[in-house]
């Protein structure tokens, strides 16, 4: 067995019990409380209790409860990570070896240091991956793309009738043949306006082979 190892263990439970045999017994308090936060006054877990002064001290259950025992007149020290220290001193004109307390805690922001991460080995090849590297399009622009006039002349030129355009091209068809029933229908082929719409189809190119 290394005793070496146990001698400054031996070393710090015998000054401990030295000390709380130079205090008179009435002078210890049983010290207990609860840990809040101050702005919801929700319990503070975890919370490192101290004495000050000595290597004595507890730490707060899940529900912000300690209890440890002290001395009248002993300041009894708080610390948590996000909260900033507080202390109090247990009065030392206490009638009772019992003694109670809430302790507020103040929210504390800590500011760490600015950490930057690059996905390249090294400075130069990350800002040359930015610079050359393609920016996908946002909202405005893709709107922009939808919207186009040739794009949208497209998609409805590709899209297949439903059925109410079926039923009016029917219907088209029915009112066109009893209109000119008992006569001979006219000739397109003469009609100027169907000319037209001919020749503003055939420059948009209507009539090209589509692979």
């Amino acid at each position: 067995m290394n005793y070496l190892k146990i001698l400054p263990l031996l070393i710090w439970l015998l000054s401990g019990l030295t000390l709380l045999a130079q205090k008179p017994d009435n002078d210890l308090v049983q010290f207990s409380g609860m840990i809040v936060a101050s702005d919801s006054l929700e319990a503070v877990p975890y919370v490192n209790i101290k004495i000050k002064g000595y290597n004595r001290g507890t730490i707060s259950d899940f529900y912000g409860f300690f209890s440890l025992v002290a001395s009248k007149g002993d300041v009894i020290q708080f610390s948590a990570v996000g909260f900033k220290k507080g202390e109090y001193k247990i009065p030392d004109t206490l009638r009772s070896n019992r003694y109670s307390l809430v302790h507020i805690m103040t929210n504390d922001t800590i500011l760490l240091k600015e950490t930057v991460i690059y996905p390249w080995p090294t400075k130069e090849q990350f800002r040359q991956a930015f610079v050359w590297n393609k920016i996908p399009d946002d909202d405005l622009v893709i709107a922009q793309k939808n919207l186009d006039k040739m794009e949208m002349r497209e998609r409805a030129r590709a899209m297949p009738m439903d059925g109410s355009m079926n039923y009016r091209n029917y219907i088209d068809n029915q009112v066109s043949k009893l209109y000119y029933r008992g006569q001979a229908q006219p000739i397109t082929v003469f009609n100027p306006f169907a000319w037209a719409e001919f020749i503003k189809a055939w420059k948009r190119g209507d009539f090209k082979k589509k692979d």
